[in-house]
């Protein structure tokens, strides 16, 4: 019947043929868990609209870089004052690179400024402040909590200041700790080696941290483990390649276009950082409700599996329906 079809002039034997492979390899994911699982996560994540919550916590990111710029350019301008080989020293890392930082460093134009300083941490907290928000309602449309489960107005901001307090110290630190293993790094390649695992262990100590207590659900640490070793290592490999973007590429542009080029690659590292977070996040959803095998078919008139049946409950569940765990 398919050779006949193939046969009619109208493609339509094509469109039989790719079906049929379609319709085949939809039945080797659901019973090889290696593709199944990672194609459950995929489904789950287009489900949940992980673009649009990823975008709304790059949004929140992407605007408090810049009071925390001004607070970094603030506290260069008291620390390096008198202090030339400091100031070469940084000129020549990765910071010298920056095309606006690194020319203010390189005429000597950074000056402390006090009331900089305390409006740059004031917008600091309030934007970072944001972005943990963002991350909770992201989080916790992953998990499907209703929405009357979820922290009153007070207490999320309460819970996103300490957030922002404590997680935010750490990321710092494994940013530093990611900047000494990148390519462009003078250092040898043994200490290289360290600072990327340090980096790594680090990393999954907050995620694991922050997909427990970024959900209002009482998950246990368990739950989340998988998805912040996950997420650890792939955002350390995240943060090499962003070093020897800023170490490379923008070292050689102009301090125009390497402006645009620093805000355009800055854009795209957080939006990517945030999609590895709700990915991992969402892998661990996938695995704690046993989501998959997910059937790819669905529009072809092939039965949901249980996963799928599952995965609605959980859908259902954000407007006020409870699901057994």
């Amino acid at each position: 019947m398919v050779a006949r079809v193939a046969d009619d002039g109208y493609g339509r034997g094509e469109d039989v043929r790719f079906r049929s492979r379609y319709e085949g390899f939809d039945r080797y994911q659901r019973t090889h868990a290696w593709i199944g699982y990672p194609l459950a996560v995929r489904q789950k994540y287009a489900d949940d609209q992980g673009g649009y919550l990823a975008a709304a916590v790059t949004y929140y990111g992407f605007f408090s870089v810049f009071p925390l710029l001004l607070v970094f350019v603030s506290v260069l301008g008291f620390v390096l004052r008198g202090h030339a080989q400091l100031e070469q020293t940084i000129i020549n890392s990765a910071l010298g690179q920056f095309p606006v930082i690194g020319r203010a460093l390189r005429i000597h134009a950074l000056h402390g400024s006090a009331t900089a300083l305390a409006l740059g941490i004031a917008v600091a907290l309030w934007a970072g402040m944001g972005v943990f928000l963002a991350a909770e309602n992201a989080m916790d449309q992953l998990w499907g909590i209703p929405l009357r489960r979820r922290p009153g107005f007070l207490r999320a901001r309460a819970k996103a200041l300490l957030l922002l307090v404590l997680l935010g110290g750490g990321a710092l630190a494994t940013t530093v700790l990611g900047s000494l293993g990148t390519v462009g790094s003078s250092l040898g390649i043994a200490w290289k080696l360290v600072s990327i695992v340090l980096a790594i262990g680090l990393n999954f100590a907050l995620f694991w941290i922050a997909m427990r207590v970024l959900t209002t659900r009482d998950v246990t640490w368990r739950d989340v483990r998988g998805g912040a070793i996950a997420a650890a290592v792939l955002y350390e490999l995240l943060q090499l390649v962003g070093g020897y973007y800023v170490g490379h590429v923008l070292a050689h542009a102009s301090n125009l276009y390497g402006t645009f080029g620093l805000v355009i690659g800055l854009l795209s590292w957080i939006y990517l950082a945030t999609h590895i977070l709700l990915l991992a996040a969402e892998g661990n959803v996938v695995a704690r409700y046993r989501l998959w095998p997910r059937s790819l078919s669905l529009a072809g008139g092939q039965p949901p599996t249980d996963a799928d049946r599952r995965a609605l409950k959980l859908r259902d569940r954000e407007v006020g329906a409870d699901v057994p765990g």
